[in-house]
Parts: C-alpha cells; sequence; structure tokens
C-alpha cells in the first residue's frame, strides 16, 4: 500500500513538446485556429438569431451545435495555449477532473449533435413533404435536450470512477489536455473495469452516431443520383462530399485514439491523432456546416450592409 500522505494534488501536463521555439510557434499557429473557430461559431449563431430566413430546423440544430463547438475548444485550448506561452505545465487535481469531465460530454455531445443534423438533412431531402411536421419546433428542443442527457449518462459514471481513482505519483500526463489513458496509467491500482467501461462507452456513442450519420448520407445520396439536373447534382454533391470530409477527419481519429483494448499509456502519435479532432475539425466546422450555405452568405452580408450603412449614416 502506498503511503497516503504523498497523493498527488495536482499533475503536470507535458504537451505537445519540450522546445521552447516550437512550442512558441504551436502557440502563434493554434491561436489562429482558435481564433478563428470562436469567430466562426459566433457568426453562425449570430446570424441564425438576427435573421428572419435562418429559422428553420436545419439552422437550430447549427446553432446549437456552433454554441457547443465554442464550449468544447473553450475547455482545451485556453488552457493549453496558456501552457505554451508561460511554460508552466502544472494543474490542480480538481482542474484536471473538471476539464476531463466536460472534454467527454462535450465531445460525446459533439457526435450526437452531427448524427442529427446528417438525420436533418436526410428528411429535408429525402422527405421534404413530411420534413415540416416531423421535425417541428418541440422535436427539435427534445433532440438537443436529449444529446445533453445522453452525453452526461453516458460519460458521468466511467469519469466518476476514474475520480475516485487513487494517484500517489508520479504525476506527469503525456498529453496536451486531460484525457483518460495517459491518466489510468498513473494509478497503482488495477483499472480493468474502467477501461472496460470507456471502451463500451466510446464503442455505443461512436459507432451508434457513425451508423446513424452513414445511413443518412447513404441515402441523401442515392435521392441526389436521382436529380435530373447536372448542375442540381454537382451542387449538392459539393456539400454532401464538404460535410462528409469533416465526419471522416473526426470519426477516423476518434475511433483510433479511443475504441481499442488497453487504454492504460499514451504514444506520441496519439497526440496528434488528438490534434485532428480537438482543433482541426472544430476549425472546419463552422464554415463547412454552415458558413457556406448560400442563405448564411446572404445573411452575412445584409448584416454588413446593414452596419456598413448605420457607420456612413453616423460619419
Amino acid at each position: 500500500m502506498k503511503n497516503q500522505s504523498t497523493m498527488v494534488v495536482e499533475f503536470i501536463i507535458l504537451g505537445l513538446s519540450n522546445s521552447h521555439r516550437l512550442n512558441i510557434a504551436l502557440f502563434v499557429v493554434l491561436l489562429v485556429i482558435f481564433l478563428l473557430t470562436i469567430m466562426g461559431n459566433i457568426t453562425v449563431v449570430s446570424l441564425s438569431l438576427m435573421d428572419h430566413r435562418l429559422q428553420s430546423p436545419m439552422y437550430y440544430f447549427l446553432r446549437n451545435f456552433s454554441f457547443l463547438e465554442i464550449c468544447f475548444t473553450s475547455v482545451i485550448m485556453p488552457r493549453f495555449l496558456y501552457s505554451l506561452l508561460t511554460e508552466r505545465k502544472f494543474i490542480s487535481l480538481p482542474g484536471f477532473f473538471l476539464q476531463l469531465l466536460l472534454f467527454f460530454v462535450l465531445g460525446t455531445c459533439v457526435f450526437f449533435h452531427v448524427a442529427i443534423m446528417s438525420f436533418d438533412c436526410y428528411m429535408a431531402i429525402c422527405r421534404p413533404l413530411r420534413y415540416g411536421t416531423i421535425m417541428n419546433g418541440r422535436v427539435c428542443f427534445q433532440l438537443v435536450l436529449g444529446c445533453w442527457v445522453m452525453s452526461f449518462l453516458l460519460i458521468f459514471p466511467p469519469t466518476f470512477m476514474v475520480v475516485l481513482l487513487p494517484f500517489c505519483g508520479p504525476n506527469v500526463i503525456n498529453h496536451f489536455y486531460c484525457d483518460t489513458a495517459p491518466l489510468l496509467q498513473l494509478s497503482w491500482v488495477d483499472t480493468g473495469h474502467i477501461e472496460v467501461m470507456i471502451l463500451v462507452s466510446a464503442t455505443v456513442i461512436l459507432l451508434g452516431t457513425l451508423t446513424v450519420t452513414i445511413v443518412s448520407y447513404g441515402c441523401i445520396i442515392s435521392t441526389i443520383m436521382g436529380i435530373p439536373s447536372t448542375t442540381g447534382r454537382k451542387k449538392a454533391f459539393s456539400t454532401c462530399s464538404a460535410h462528409l470530409m469533416v465526419v471522416v477527419i473526426l470519426y477516423s481519429s476518434t475511433i483510433f485514439r479511443y475504441i481499442r483494448p488497453g487504454q492504460r499509456g499514451a504514444r506520441d502519435f496519439d497526440k496528434v491523432v488528438s490534434f485532428l479532432y480537438c482543433a482541426v475539425a472544430q476549425l472546419f466546422n463552422p464554415y463547412i456546416y454552415a458558413l457556406r450555405n448560400e442563405q448564411v452568405k446572404q445573411a452575412l452580408k445584409g448584416v454588413c450592409g446593414r452596419a456598413f450603412s448605420k457607420s456612413v449614416r453616423f460619419s
């Protein structure tokens, strides 16, 4: 038995590199990514609230998705940027577990939202006559609420069991954010049952939402093939291919990272994979899902035009 007086009170998160110059370069790149991600998502949320043309179920889901993306990115990036700039890699035990819980709850909610948006797209394209009846305001609210509730219910039990583990040192986490795999390596008790819970939860969440997404886009592509207009088909395929690119990056990196046995330990390559869904996919999401849309572009032009007219009038 370990001496309880040596219980860990803080962790050291190593980050992506030990080189000061490389950390400064990473800080600049990640700061730009973070700002673009936040600005893109805030733009989507603001436009969907301000413009009456963006009040359909699709934009309701996009607005909630963008809000979720802001929260998810803000859980990781500010602290990581701070550690890159100051090279202070310490994080308190409560702070670590709070980031751990928020990261997985919000991350799980992202996958549920992707599945819901793909189903909404399927209903709009493949069942247009029934779309307005089925995807009404009450159903949309229930779907979004269900995302949050299910995410918490699936993530809280294994996270709570991780919190109860004894940690008596060492306290070095080989990652750039609070994650379970490198954390389990630091506990001196058997964590096999927790690894199984994490594996089962990740499998249900990722494969379940991926199945909904694949089936939805499969039906959408089948319907698009029946469009007589070549221009219409190309436009629809352009939109679907952009969505699927984000889906491939998001799911391939996350499935590789979490759906595998043996969650103890973490390789350096795991940090690169984690970077794909923590930064790259989050940067693409608002621009591919919303800001490429013609209605959103028109709404943005309208808002900018009104702002410019007001500035000219007051000047």
